[in-house]
C-alpha cells in the first residue's frame, strides 16, 4: 500500500519509532503524533525523533487527550490508516497514579475513535498488551479465551480498549485490530524494562530485583519480529466473521470487522535464564536481590500465535540470545555517545 498515508501515535516510543522507520521505508507518509512525557528519560525519546529525519515524514508534538487535535490533524493530513500505539505503560506505575490510566488509554483512545468515526480511515491498528490475561492460567495464552480477570488497571485500561474498538467497528464499521504484545524488547528500547534496566544495572556492578525469585516466565519478543507482523497485517483487513455464532462467542473476532491477535515468541524463558544471557554477553555477573511477586505481576506468560501466522504467514522466530545481544550492542554504542555529549556540554 504504498503512497497511502499513516497515522502513528506514540511515535517517539519504541515501537512506534521502527514502525515508523519501516514503513517510510516501504513508501508510506508517516504522520507521527507524541507528546514526549516524561515517563521515562525524554532524551532517548527526543533521540528516536531525531533518528528520524526522513522526508515522507511529519511530526505533531500532541496530547492525546487533545481530541479537536486529533481530529484535525486526522482530516488535515488526509489519513489513510492508523497505528495506534500511545498509552501510558507500565503494571507497577498504575498502583500509584491510576488516573494518568485512564486519562491517557481511555480517553486518549476515545480521541483516536473518535477522530476514526468522523475521518473514516481504512484500518485502526492498535496496541492492546499480554496483560489482559491476567489471572489466567491455561498456557499458552489464547486469544480464544476469556480475559475477564485483570490484575492491574494498565491491563484493565488495555481489555477496554479491546471492547472500545469493537463497539465502534460495530456502530461505525471501523476495521480494527487489536495486537497484544509480549514483552517487546530490541534495539532502542524503553529504559523502564528489564532488558535495559539488567544491563545497565550489570554494567554498573549495581544490584538487580529479580521479582518471584527470578523465576517468572516470559515470552520475550524481538523488535523486528514486532515490526514485520504489524506491517503484514495492515497489508490484510479485517472482516466480518460469517461463522459467528452469538450463542457461542469468540473474544478474537465477531460479525463486525474486528479481531485480536497475539504477538509473542512463542518461546518464553525464565528471568533467571534470561540474566544469564547478559552476563555472557557483558562478561560479568549480576548481583541479584530474589523477591517475591508483586502486587499487579503475572508469574507466567506465553503466547499462542496459531492465528497470527494463519492470517500474515509469519510468527516471531528471533532466537532471545541474539536479541539481547543486538540490544546490547546498541545499548554501548548509545550510551558512550550519549557520554561525549555530555562532556561536550560540560566542557570538558
Amino acid at each position: 500500500m504504498p503512497n497511502k498515508t499513516i497515522l502513528i501515535t506514540g511515535i517517539a516510543g519504541f515501537i512506534g519509532f521502527h514502525a515508523a522507520r519501516r514503513f517510510i521505508k516501504e513508501g508510506y507518509r508517516v504522520v507521527g503524533l507524541d507528546e514526549v512525557n516524561a515517563y521515562y528519560d525524554p532524551s532517548l525519546k527526543e533521540a528516536r525523533l531525531l533518528e528520524l529525519g526522513y522526508d515522507n515524514y511529519t511530526f505533531y508534538r500532541v496530547s492525546l487527550e487533545e481530541a479537536e487535535e486529533v481530529k484535525r490533524i486526522v482530516r488535515d493530513e488526509q489519513i489513510d490508516l492508523v497505528l495506534h500505539l500511545a498509552a501510558q505503560a507500565g503494571v507497577r506505575y498504575s498502583l500509584e497514579r491510576p488516573d494518568v490510566y485512564i486519562s491517557s488509554n481511555i480517553n486518549g483512545f476515545l480521541s483516536i475513535l473518535e477522530a476514526c468515526r468522523h475521518h473514516p480511515v481504512e484500518q485502526l491498528v492498535y496496541a492492546s498488551s499480554s496483560s489482559v490475561y491476567g489471572a489466567n492460567r491455561k498456557m499458552p495464552f489464547s486469544t480464544e479465551d476469556g480475559v475477564d480477570h485483570p490484575l492491574s488497571l494498565y491491563a484493565a485500561s488495555k481489555k477496554a480498549n479491546e471492547l472500545m474498538a469493537h463497539t465502534y467497528s460495530s456502530l461505525y464499521g471501523i476495521k480494527t485490530t487489536g495486537l497484544r504484545f509480549f514483552s517487546v524488547y530490541g534495539p532502542w528500547g524503553r529504559p523502564d524494562m528489564a532488558l535495559y534496566l539488567f544491563t545497565e544495572a550489570i554494567s554498573k556492578g549495581k544490584p538487580i530485583d529479580l521479582y518471584n525469585y527470578g523465576e517468572m516466565g516470559r515470552d520475550f519478543t524481538y523488535i523486528d519480529d514486532i515490526i514485520e507482523s504489524i506491517y503484514r497485517l495492515f497489508q490484510t483487513e479485517p472482516e466480518a466473521d460469517s461463522s459467528f455464532d452469538p450463542e457461542h462467542p469468540v473474544p478474537d473476532r465477531s460479525f463486525v470487522p474486528y479481531r485480536v491477535f497475539n504477538i509473542g515468541s512463542h518461546s518464553p524463558i525464565r528471568l533467571n535464564e534470561f540474566v544469564e544471557l547478559i552476563e555472557k554477553r557483558l562478561g560479568k555477573p549480576a548481583l541479584k536481590n530474589l523477591m517475591p511477586i508483586q502486587a499487579g505481576d503475572v508469574p507466567e506468560s506465553f503466547a499462542d500465535v496459531a492465528s497470527l501466522f494463519e492470517t500474515i504467514g509469519y510468527r516471531p522466530q528471533t532466537q532471545v540470545e541474539d536479541g539481547v545481544n543486538a540490544f546490547i550492542d546498541w545499548y554501548e554504542a548509545y550510551t558512550a555517545r550519549s557520554e561525549v555529549k555530555e562532556e561536550i556540554i560540560d566542557g570538558t
